[in-house]
């Protein structure tokens, strides 16, 4: 196996608490396959909601979103788009050197196989093939994303009361989602210019898989 260097920036990653590997997109450590089925449990200012990930659903999300989780990319990011009557979404990085690595490192799109009913979780995007970290649950049934090519790969098994009371007073303010091409202040300066912002929004603590 080739050896990755270790960058100042991840180094002082590392210093912060945050795995150095967040920041090399590159490492094998993010190809492993995620299990055929596991479940995530999201701890948020909030309380605690569990995803339950389907990976025959959309194997190309799945095996993303399980690595992003076990590397501990979710924790301490902020639930930055809340949308009351249609969906909660997160997933930018609150370090800024953590989303430049990320921004444009996608994933092919997969078929969609389930609805985006009311608590199932995907992958946002701006366009086809365009997945990177941000990801969103439907608050409601929004089976109209379907044909968008929004593809679920889980859904909330329990703590929808919990999602459901996410912080939504910003809307669309906070960065807004990823095609409204709005996400340059998070971007730059992550948890700090939120926290300074909108103080008000949830964040998530940590995202753990469990068994």
């Amino acid at each position: 196996m080739t050896a990755i260097a270790v960058t100042p920036i991840a180094a002082q990653l590392a210093n912060t608490g945050f795995p150095a590997i967040l920041i090399r997109p590159e490492d094998p450590a993010w190809d492993e396959p995620a299990p055929a089925q596991f479940r995530v449990a999201f701890l948020t200012s909030r309380g605690e909601f569990v995803i339950e990930v389907h990976r025959e659903w959309a194997p190309r999300g799945a095996d993303r979103f399980h690595n992003l989780v076990r590397h501990g990319f979710y924790d301490d990011v902020r639930i930055n788009r809340v949308v009351p009557g249609f969906i909660a979404q997160w997933g930018v990085s609150g370090h800024p050197a953590v989303t430049r690595v990320w921004k444009s490192n996608v994933i092919p799109d997969d078929s969609v196989r389930q609805s985006n009913l009311r608590g199932f979780i995907a992958f946002a995007m701006t366009g086809p093939d365009t997945r990177t970290t941000q990801v969103f649950i439907s608050l409601v049934d929004n089976a109209r994303l379907d044909a968008q090519g929004f593809a679920p790969f889980g859904r909330v098994l329990r703590g929808m009361d919990v999602v459901d009371v996410l912080y939504g007073g910003y809307g669309e303010d906070a960065g807004g989602g990823v095609r409204a091409g709005r996400q340059g202040p998070i971007e730059a300066e992550g948890n700090a210019w939120l926290d300074r912002e909108y103080p008000l929004l949830d964040r998530i603590i940590r995202a753990r898989i469990v068994r």
